[in-house]
């Protein structure tokens, strides 16, 4: 009798899954369908990535070269020796510490998933921390194929402390939130649009290079004493204020440094310290070593001294490569603009405005018209505004612009890629924190430089970057208190139910999507639905378009199911998943294919599980009823040892098993035979997916409470309510016709 209980208790422990919701069902089908791990890229292929990316990375780097030596020697005038290798050792030692330490060695380690940028570190940081200002998020995305990452470090006390202080407390929340949005209105990165220039890139450093070892070879090789850092001591005390003056200039020579971790979704981290540390990096101080050569001997020539330098011969050639040269940087900074707002709107971050696919293959190549309307407005309101000022006059003044932009995006990743280090990456505290004490040291000194570029041109971003991080902060807000206003006025699922299978009204043939942002509970929306509408569809789906904190989502992981109510009432939950770099450019014909597939899928997982949970149980009350066949193997006891849908296949008329190991399970086209209602209810399907889908949405208008303070009423009432009247409907992304669309006017009060 032992025997037999521990035999029988070993099947219980086997066969009895624990029950489990839904949508967990859903996702546990596809769980680890597309692992981490990725194959090892070739040299060859990452030498070729490493070319492309010169192209796409690094020209606003490339092109500093033309205007850095120019702008420091402006504010401090050469007297001696000592002033030109003080600058050119800044000038060395700045590239050495910011491009080549902090991001090639440490912040392009901080990917998620491949994908860099502050979006892609705030994304980073919600999967291991609730700081998301939206309460949306589920268990169950966790099991997203590239949700998970492994942790490299034991200390997970101080993780865990960090993360609570972030949860528990709105206030950091919000500073974190702001934090992003701040680096994003000022990030000037690079796009696809690269690809191409790559090759005339290689040339503009294969010219660079050349050209700095002419000159050096030429007018004065002395000049290596400059990687002595005792020189940057003699230029601040000969020059004084003057030399602080100089370090806005001289932190020229690393705008677009954030491309590097920036534009890292395009290519391998690999890829990217390749090209700089073999390309990038050596090109530029040389090339700045031989200007530096060349005002040795020439110490009035700093007006020009790119073009001057330049051997006589090549001077047209290399001028052609230098046009093109910052044609294509410039041309750069507008794809990443589009990229930015892609990825604030997939965020929540930003109002919906068109997107344009511009390639089939592609899906990162958009194109964004009232963007680009936008900056072309404001390039001509900038020239005008410029055209009699020094700042239009000189090529490198220009470029003062971005400076105080490209020091800012680099501070807010300095303090992202810290918290990272503490959160995630479990880092030695003392290591932790050198990486915002040596680098956020040497950054805020060359802020407080280029503060004093304000009254020179460097207004102009901070009065694009305010304008953006009002716009993306206020639409942040007015959704979260819109999703929470939905949360509190979410229908009881006890009142649907007192309604009965018709719902208190006419069910018809059709499928009716009822589109709203709560991913759990009966949305308002349905109640206004079944007041105003005189009959309602046979078959309802409360569709949830939720952006996850990846970058990607599979597309077997897109879909998420859950039954509301019985199976008459025939009504489901669908939660549609897309990551914040998903490109949502499919027509609403194949959308409603791929809802209506997976919501098939449902139904038969759901009557498999139930099936095989009433296999159990039969197969258990014969083992406790019959002792004497209680075999005397476990291997002969057919024990049960897989989870719930674990490595499941789908067949077309064959008997497939759900099997792991030897354990016989149920077959698959048995179930349609045991569970006449599968086959009731995929039929019922079938006919209102032949009577066509119907969008059911609430034209909704949101406004402050009465009691609400002055400065929120104005916020919600005017600005956000003007936001969301030139917005872009949801339903537009699908390309709906209108025939197809029904719209429930609603106020949500916040």
């Amino acid at each position: 009798m032992s025997r037999a209980s521990s035999g029988t208790f070993r099947r219980r422990l086997g066969k009895r899954p624990k029950r489990v919701d839904s949508l967990d069902v859903e996702s546990m089908s596809v769980r680890g369908a597309h692992g981490h791990s990725t194959k090892d890229i070739s040299l060859l292929s990452t030498i070729a990535m490493a070319f492309q990316t010169l192209g796409v990375v690094y020209g606003d780097m490339g092109t500093s070269p033309l205007y850095v030596f120019s702008d420091v020697f402006s504010k401090v005038p050469i007297n001696s020796e000592v002033e030109i290798l003080g600058a050119l050792s800044l000038v060395m030692y700045t590239i050495a510490l910011i491009p080549f330490a902090k991001y090639v060695f440490i912040v392009l380690k901080a990917n998620d998933n491949g994908e860099g940028g502050t979006f892609a570190l705030y994304s980073l940081i919600c999967r291991y921390a609730k700081v998301s200002l939206l309460p949306n998020q589920q268990r169950v995305d966790e099991d997203i194929s590239s949700f998970r990452l492994k942790l490299p470090s034991p200390e997970l006390e101080r993780a865990l402390s960090v993360k609570e202080c972030l949860e528990k407390k709105p206030l950091f929340k919000n500073i974190l939130l702001f934090l992003v949005l701040m680096g994003t209105s000022m990030r000037f990165g690079t796009g696809n649009v690269g690809f191409m220039f790559a090759p005339i890139l290689a040339l503009w450093f294969l010219n660079l290079g050349s050209i700095g070892i002419y000159n050096l070879a030429k007018y004065d090789i002395s000049v290596v004493r400059a990687f002595n850092p005792v020189y940057i001591y003699l230029f601040f005390q000969t020059n004084g204020i003057k030399a602080w003056s100089a370090l806005g200039g001289c932190v020229l020579c690393i705008t677009g440094a954030e491309a590097m971790f920036a534009d890292l979704g395009h290519f391998s981290v690999k890829s990217i310290q390749v090209a700089f540390t073999a390309v990038v990096f050596p090109c530029l101080i040389l090339a700045y070593m031989g200007q530096a050569a060349y005002l040795m001997k020439y110490p009035f020539a700093v007006e020009r001294i790119f073009y001057d330098s330049v051997p006589e011969i090549l001077f047209w050639p290399v001028f052609v490569i230098a046009t093109l040269a910052a044609m294509i940087a410039s041309q750069a900074m507008i794809s990443a603009t589009f990229s930015c707002i892609k990825q604030a709107m997939a965020l929540g971050c930003f109002p919906r405005i068109k997107i344009i696919h511009t390639s089939k293959k592609v899906m990162g190549q958009i194109y964004i018209p009232v963007m680009n309307w936008f900056l072309m407005v404001m390039c001509i309101i900038v020239v005008a505004t410029f055209r009699s000022t020094n700042d239009i006059a000189n090529a490198y003044d220009i470029q003062n612009i971005s400076g105080i932009a490209e020091v800012g995006v680099m501070m807010v990743s300095t303090a992202l890629v810290t918290l990272v280090m503490l959160l995630i990456w479990q880092t030695n505290l003392f290591l932790a924190l050198c990486f915002p004490i040596i680098f956020g040291s040497v950054e805020f000194v060359y802020l407080t430089a280029v503060l004093s570029k304000i009254q020179e041109g460097g207004w102009l971003p901070l009065a694009f970057s305010s304008l953006f991080l009002c716009i993306m902060y206020t639409w942040n807000y007015g959704s979260v208190l819109k999703y929470q206003s939905e949360m509190r006025g979410k229908i009881s699922l006890d009142n649907i139910l007192d309604l009965g299978s018709t719902l208190g009204t006419l069910r018809v043939p059709g499928i009716g999507l009822v589109y709203n942002e709560l991913v759990q509970g009966i949305p308002s929306i349905f109640g206004h639905l079944l007041v105003t509408l005189p009959a309602m569809h046979s078959t309802i789906v409360f569709v949830c378009i939720k952006y996850v904190p990846v970058p990607y989502v599979p597309l077997e992981e897109r879909f998420l199911f859950r039954r509301v109510g019985q199976k008459d009432y025939h009504m489901f939950r669908c939660v549609a998943r897309y990551g914040y770099k998903d490109v949502r450019k499919e027509e609403h014909t194949f959308f409603e294919h791929l809802l209506v597939e997976s919501l098939e899928k449902f139904l038969r997982k759901e009557a498999q599980e139930m099936a095989l949970e009433a296999h159990t149980m039969a197969v258990e009350r014969d083992d406790v009823s019959v002792v004497s066949d209680i075999p005397s193997s476990p291997a002969e006891a057919g024990d049960l040892h897989v989870p719930l849908l674990s490595d499941q296949r789908q067949g077309d008329g064959t008997h497939t098993f759900i099997n792991e190991g030897n354990a016989p399970l149920l077959p698959t086209s048995s179930i349609a035979e045991e569970d006449p209602s599968l086959e009731y209810e995929l039929e019922s399907l079938r006919e209102a997916i032949a009577s066509g889908f119907t969008y059911l949405l609430a034209h909704g208008d949101v406004r402050a409470r009465k009691e609400s303070f002055f400065t929120k009423k104005f916020v919600i009432n005017y600005f956000y309510a003007f936001l969301r009247r030139n917005c872009r409907a949801g339903t537009a992304t699908l390309k709906v016709p209108h025939s197809n669309i029904m719209r429930v006017g609603m106020t949500y009060m916040v």
